[in-house]
């Protein structure tokens, strides 16, 4: 989080700190319901579902071009069987960085953009032991992508803020 405040356009409140960062705590598959079943399970960095679906937690960084520091969305991306198992047996491989990136399929609904994100294809890239693995998301014109590709302003970032703050506006 930036230590700088801001006053919100929806509440006309002063909010301290603009956060650089929002996570999803679940892939957008999860349901509360599976906490049950023996065959999913939720964890800090990985998910299962139904022994089937596999998902990973990543960073997706948009380069923020009037600031120090890069903003980050916390999401979860989907990965084949196989590339899960070779992420899980690198996990604690030095070195593992060198792997090529995964294909995957976002995973994260994220509401503070106009078109939905869920689904979005990304190339997953793993990072040196004890660091998320980052996506890029394929270069296409969803907005999400753009911003990916392009950078976004401080400004934007206290946008997102504010949509997150206030999800009925």
């Amino acid at each position: 989080m930036i230590d700088q405040g801001f006053v919100c356009h929806n509440c006309g409140q002063r909010h301290e700190g603009l956060p650089f960062s929002y996570g999803a705590p679940a892939p957008a598959y999860w349901r509360d319901d599976l906490n049950s079943d023996e065959r999913s399970v939720l964890e800090d960095e990985i998910c299962i579902i139904q022994a089937q679906h596999y998902f990973v937690r990543a960073r997706l960084v948009i380069p923020v071009l009037d600031a120090d520091a890069d903003f980050e969305w916390g999401v979860w991306v989907s990965l084949s069987g196989t590339n899960f198992s070779r992420m899980l047996d690198l996990w604690t491989a030095p070195g593992r960085e060198q792997e090529p990136a995964y294909f995957g399929w976002l995973s994260t609904e994220l509401t503070a953009y106009p078109i939905e994100t869920l689904n979005l294809k990304t190339e997953v890239h793993t990072e040196q032991v004890g660091t998320r693995p980052h996506i890029v998301i394929e270069p296409t014109d969803h907005p999400l992508a753009v911003e990916q590709r392009s950078g976004i302003s401080v400004k934007r970032v206290q946008e997102i803020a504010e949509l997150l703050l206030h999800p009925e506006n």
